[in-house]
């Protein structure tokens, strides 16, 4: 069997150096071969260099919404993988609440809860439009103001509070610090705001969803409050982590070792929970299993389970199942591609360092 880059190994090594086999206890040949004195007696070399990564790295879209997406990374180690799995959770910033200053809240909901639950509401802000604040002096270019004043009129029913109802204040806070010592003095506010943001922004910088609950206000309750906004990324707070999630799998490999026919092929077909085989008639009253739908495979093992001499499941070890749930505010294929200049960054970082 000749490997992707030119050189021959016997089969049994091959697959041991390709793929994890999954057997009913446990997987096996888990470990890799990425140095390059693997099988230098055999005159094969397994070293990785820029040319081998180039000619072997592919990357295949599956699926892309608005929302998520699914795509093959192919040609790359585990390491490479999980490096831009923590980046896209850890590292990738975005805008979200950190400041609530509150002017009236009667609502059961205590503060800080109520603060934690305005943290987390995904905002509809591009944050490669903003820095990160510095010496806490909040501005047009690194804090977004919202403003909440809800109130539920007393002998009302209960009312909803959605997270629609956050006002987007482009000029800034419109609350004022501690009275001025002399009723001369202009009235400071929390924000020192140059211009106002509708001059920088293409769109309104309002909640991605406006249907998320914040409270529910009962007769004659209220909530008042101004909440500032700034940048961050995940591994500071997870208010700040741009994914709701971000997570890959090797690719399935599911392989008949012999013919499955009849009614073992029959109760194979239905002891798989997501339909990975199928039935082929091949005439005259005769039935065999085929594999249909490999990459569906979740390694629950039940077929292995059944006939662990007739079936195999493996995992192709340099072939990635790559998902990236948006929580709203950059689409996924942007969330990746900032992920990858993450990781460039990194990686320059350390050359300049060892030069």
């Amino acid at each position: 069997m000749e490997n992707r880059d030119g050189s021959s190994l016997p089969d049994f090594l091959e697959l041991q150096r390709t793929r994890v086999l999954c057997k009913a206890d446990a997987p096996t040949h888990t470990e890799g071969f990425q140095y390059s004195g693997a099988f230098a007696a055999m005159g094969v070399d397994t070293s990785v260099s820029v040319e081998k990564f180039c000619k072997n790295f592919k990357i295949e879209i599956n699926r892309l919404t608005d929302e998520d997406m699914e795509f093959d990374m192919i040609g790359v180690d585990a390491s490479i993988a999980n490096a831009f799995r923590r980046i896209l959770i850890a590292e990738v910033p975005t805008m979200a609440i950190e400041k609530v200053f509150m002017v009236d809240n009667t609502s059961v909901i205590a503060d800080e809860v109520l603060s934690h639950r305005l943290g987390l509401i995904p905002l509809d802000a591009d944050p490669r439009l903003f820095d990160y604040i510095s010496d806490d002096v909040p501005n047009e270019r690194n804090t977004i103001v919202y403003k909440l004043h809800v109130s539920c009129e007393k002998g009302s029913q209960r009312l909803t509070v959605k997270s629609g109802q956050l006002e987007w204040l482009p000029e800034g806070s419109q609350l004022t610090m501690a009275s001025p010592a002399q009723s001369g003095d202009n009235q400071r506010t929390y924000t020192s705001f140059g211009q106002s943001q509708q001059n920088t922004s293409e769109r309104p910088l309002g909640v991605k969803y406006n249907d998320i609950t914040i409270a529910r206000l009962g007769p004659g309750q209220a909530i008042e409050l101004e909440a500032h906004a700034v940048k961050g990324v995940g591994k500071v707070h997870a208010k700040w982590s741009p994914v709701a999630t971000a997570w890959y799998r090797m690719l399935p490999e599911v392989v008949l070792l012999k013919e499955i026919k009849n009614g073992d092929a029959e109760e194979l077909v239905k002891r798989c929970p997501v339909n990975v085989f199928d039935i082929e008639d091949l005439g005259k009253g005769e039935k065999r299993a085929v594999v249909a739908k490999p990459r569906s495979c979740t390694l629950c093992r039940e077929c292995v389970r059944l006939a662990d001499d007739q079936v195999e499941l493996r995992r192709v070890r340099d072939h990635f199942i790559f998902t990236i749930e948006s929580t709203g505010a950059l689409p996924p294929e942007v969330l990746f591609t900032e992920a990858v200049k993450i990781l460039e960054e990194k990686c320059e970082r350390v050359i300049s360092e060892l030069s």
